[in-house]
């Protein structure tokens, strides 16, 4: 029977290199989403994610908490890489199922 979890993703910085060489600061933003696993996962563990437009990224588990309000799990992750893919970023942002949430 799998599980419902919240996963709160935190992702790199991310240097772009157009014209107009820039970097995007992901420091204060974690993306969310809901998704369903087959048994809860532990710190340490990878967890393949994905987004609509056809990225599938890893991701590795940092904690598990759970949520009363929300009466389910929330998975802090951290990106698998040192660095995102522009294009997969964009993905991730243009994504319904995911959604930036600020840091307070």
């Amino acid at each position: 029977m799998p599980i419902a979890v919240e996963v709160n993703l935190r992702i790199p910085n991310i240097s772009v290199r157009s014209p107009e060489p820039r970097v995007i600061s992901n420091a204060d933003v974690r993306f969310i989403t809901k998704i369903d696993v087959p048994a809860l996962p532990k710190v340490g563990d990878a967890l393949e994610l994905s987004t609509r437009g056809g990225h599938t990224f890893a991701a590795i588990v940092k904690r598990v908490d759970w949520h009363d309000e929300k009466a389910l799990f929330v998975v802090g992750c951290q990106y698998g890489k040192r660095s995102v893919p522009l294009e997969e970023y964009e993905s991730l942002n243009a994504d319904p199922a995911w959604a930036a949430k600020a840091l307070l």
